[in-house]
C-alpha cells in the first residue's frame, strides 16, 4: 500500500512512533525515524532492518529549527524526496494542572508538541509544494477536543495541532497538500503504561468509563496511519479521527 512512500515519523524511540513506522516499512515505504532517545529510536530501527526493510535514523529535535532541517534534507539526501511527515513526537507534564506546570515546563511541551509541527511542516512544505503532493499526519489526541486527559500544557498544545492541521488543508488543499490528526484515546504505550502501573487516579477512572471497557493498542494507530498515508485516502483532508473506544463521546 505504500510502495516506494518517503515517510518520516518523529517519536519514534517508542510507543506509537514506533509502531507506525513498523508498519509504514512492512507495507514498502522507505522511513525516516526521528527521536531525541537514541537508544530506542536504534531499536527500532534494527526492528525494521531485522524485517529486511529500509529505513534511516537520525537523532534530533524537532523544536529547533535547523535540527528539524536536517531530518527532511537526510530524507531527501538519502531517498530523493519526502511524500508523508508523521508529526509524533510530544511530551507530557504527568497530568498536573496550571497551576502545577512551571514556566520552562510551559515551554517545552509547547516546543515539542506544537511548535515542532510546524517547523516540520514548514520546512517540508516547499518540497511539497514544488511537486503538488504531500501529506501530514498530526498525532494528536481526544485531548485535542476534550479536557482531562492530559495535563494542561499538553492539553493546550493538542487543541493547537488539531486547528492548525485544519488550517493547513484550508491552505494548500488545492495544491495537492493533505492534512489530518489522528486523536487516540487511552492507548498501551510507555507513557499510558507508567500511569496504569502507578495507578493514577486519572487514568484509571477514564479506563473505567470508556464504552469499550479497555485501551487501545499502538498497532490501532499504525494502521489507520498507514491508510491515510497511502493513496487511497487521496480525498480524505482537514479532518480529526478519534481512535478511542468510543471515550470521547463521554
Amino acid at each position: 500500500m505504500l510502495k516506494d512512500k518517503v515517510i518520516i515519523v518523529t517519536g519514534t524511540a517508542g510507543g506509537l512512533g514506533r509502531s507506525m513506522a513498523i508498519e509504514f516499512a512492512s507495507q514498502g515505504a522507505k522511513v525516516v525515524i526521528n527521536d531525541v532517545q537514541e537508544e530506542g529510536m536504534k531499536e527500532t530501527e534494527q526492528m525494521i532492518l531485522d524485517n529486511g526493510r529500509t529505513v534511516k535514523s537520525i537523532l534530533a529535535d524537532v523544536s529547533s529549527k535547523a535540527e528539524g532541517e536536517k531530518i527532511i534534507d537526510t530524507a531527501v539526501k538519502e531517498f530523493g524526496t519526502v511524500d508523508v511527515i508523521v508529526n509524533n513526537a510530544a511530551l507530557l507534564a504527568d497530568f498536573k494542572p496550571s497551576l502545577g506546570i512551571s514556566e520552562e515546563e510551559w515551554d517545552r511541551i509547547m516546543a515539542v508538541n506544537l511548535k515542532g509541527v510546524y517547523l516540520m511542516t514548514n520546512t517540508a512544505l516547499p518540497l511539497m509544494l514544488e511537486k503538488g503532493a504531500g501529506t501530514f499526519i498530526n498525532i494528536c489526541s481526544i485531548g485535542g477536543s476534550i479536557a482531562g486527559v492530559g495535563d494542561a500544557a499538553y492539553i493546550t498544545a493538542k487543541h493547537g495541532v488539531i486547528g492548525y492541521t485544519k488550517q493547513l488543508a484550508f491552505n494548500y488543499a488545492n495544491k495537492g497538500i493533505r492534512a489530518v490528526t489522528l486523536s487516540p484515546g487511552l492507548t498501551d504505550t510507555p507513557m499510558v503504561r507508567y500511569a496504569i502501573d502507578a495507578g493514577r487516579e486519572e487514568v484509571m477512572r477514564q479506563i473505567e468509563a470508556t464504552p469499550a471497557g479497555n485501551i487501545g493498542k499502538a498497532e490501532d494507530v499504525a494502521y489507520l496511519a498507514a491508510f491515510l498515508a497511502s493513496d487511497r485516502a487521496r480525498h480524505i483532508n482537514g479532518v480529526d479521527y478519534k481512535i478511542d473506544g468510543a471515550q470521547s463521546v463521554l
